[in-house]
Order: C-alpha cells, then structure tokens, then sequence
C-alpha cells in the first residue's frame, strides 16, 4: 500500500496533471482550473477513535486559489478495485478537512471536493452514496443526511469524453479504455511528459511490473517527446515472444539429448539456430531441471 500511495502521488501530483484530471471530469475539458493556480495541500488528517488519535491519508490532495483566496480543495482517490465502504472513506476524508478548517479558525471557509477515479474493468456495483452503505428504516430516512461521492469510471469514458484531457493522464485513460475493448491494443503514440512517474503509475494500476521492468531497461530512455506507450509495449511484448521460443526450444534440445546421441552441431542444424545458442540453451536447461 505504501508503494501504491507513494507512485500515485508522484504522477498526480504535478499540476499540469491534477488540473488536467480536473478540468476533463468536472468541466469537460474547459480550462477552468489553471497549473499556477494550484498550490499543496497536506494529504494527512486525524481523528480520534478508541481513545487514540488515528491518521487517515488521501492519494492526493491540493488547494485551488483565485488569486488569494482559497476558494476549493481538491482530493483525488484512485481505485483499483470496487469499495462498498468508499463513501463512508470519502465522507471521512471530507469532514477531517472542514474540522482542521475549524482548528486552525479559517475566516473564510472553503468547499471540498473529492474526485474518485475507479480503474478496474468491471463496472462499479457498489453505493455511491452514503445511504447506500446504511441498513436505515423507511421512517428514518428524512432525518439521515445522504453524501453523495464523485466517482468516475475511467475504464467507461467515451472517445468524446477521452479527448477532454491533454496530460499524461488522458493517456493512462485511453489506455484503459481501449484495453478493455481489445485486449491487444498496444498503447498511445503520444508523447509522455513525465516517463518515469507514467511507468512506475502504470505498474500498479495495472499490477504488471513489466512496465517498470522495461523502462528501466532502457539504459537511454527516448528524449524530445519521442517516449510513447506503443513503443514500450511493443518491447514488452517482443521480449515475451523471445523469452517464449527460447524456452520452446531448450525444452527440445533436452529431448534431443534425452532421446539420442546426437552432438551440439547436429541439433543447431536442425532446429536452425547457431551451435553456441544450442549450447547456452542446453546448459540452461540443464542447470533448471
């Protein structure tokens, strides 16, 4: 979990991305919320439960200024998987920043809005609001304040909806999307601006360590704008094939030495590969078994 929060903070934090993640859910794409206009805000809150004081920590979290004032804090919460209790966190979340606005004695209180960005492929079958989380009688209802959440299933978006985003991000979401609909897509040609923290991102959305196996593998990663998703993906998958065959044919060549007396040179002819790679593969072969 640790990794996790520590490599979504990382891509999300960068203001041309956070305002991108903004502007392209809440305003369709329209530059409400400008890079300059953000500045950090603490993703850490407290609260008291058992008589002990407890820390609960958003993904990410930043104020939005017009010009001195504080008029919105942003707080985003990346989901891999569906949480039934996701309203009751967010709801958590959103109360432990109005009561530190209260502690701290702010003249001008500030609205706050939580964002849940959902990446799994399956669609979100749980609450999105807080009474969806309680067992409340009928007669009881009117007197229970209902919370409503913002999620927003990145895996659903529409191309329309795609083309609302300009950052890095809008290629995590093309990607998600179009994945889901082929699983043989192979990734954006657009360029990445921050590669690293898009990588390592990428690694725990998906689970798949490839991604940062491969870009780490990259003694000279590509500079100008020249780094795209494709381009990675394509030697992710080129490597799998080679890693595949390799192992098909040192399987065979432990056969061939298994089943008959034939020598090195022999076996290169006729399963068309050089006698030193036969005799790697021979070796490696018989090292693992």
């Amino acid at each position: 979990m640790a990794e996790k929060d520590m490599t979504e903070k990382t891509l999300e934090s960068y203001n041309d991305v956070f305002a991108d993640i903004v502007n392209g859910f809440l305003f369709k794409g329209k530059q409400v919320v400008k890079e300059d206009e953000l500045e950090a805000e603490s993703e850490h809150s407290v609260y008291k439960g058992d008589d002990k004081l407890h820390e609960q920590e958003r993904d990410v979290a930043k104020y939005w200024k017009n010009g001195k004032i504080r008029i919105a804090l942003f707080g985003f919460e990346n989901q891999t998987a569906v949480d039934k209790h996701m309203p009751l966190r967010v709801f958590g979340y959103d109360g432990a920043s109005y009561r530190n606005q209260l502690n701290h004695k702010k003249k001008e209180l500030y609205p706050v809005i939580t964002l849940v960005l959902y990446f799994g492929d399956k669609p979100w079958n749980k609450p999105k609001n807080l009474l969806g989380c309680l067992d409340v009688p009928e007669k009881l209802k009117p007197f229970v304040h209902d919370y409503q959440i913002n999620l927003f299933e990145v895996c659903q978006l529409t191309d329309e909806q795609l083309g609302y985003f300009k950052s890095d991000f809008k290629i995590i979401a093309d990607y998600f999307v179009k994945r889901r609909k082929n699983p043989d897509y192979k990734g954006s040609r657009e360029a990445i601006k921050h590669v690293d923290e898009f990588f390592k991102l990428m690694k725990v959305l998906t689970k798949d360590k490839n991604f940062e196996i491969e870009y780490n593998a990259s003694i000279e990663p590509a500079t100008g704008g020249d780094d795209n998703m494709r381009m990675y993906l394509t030697n992710m998958l080129n490597k799998e094939k080679a890693a595949g065959i390799l192992e098909g044919n040192a399987e065979l060549i432990q056969k061939f030495i298994q089943n008959g007396n034939m020598t090195v040179e022999q076996i290169a002819d006729i399963i068309k590969l050089p006698v030193e790679k036969v005799r790697q593969l021979a070796e490696m072969n018989l090292t693992t078994a």
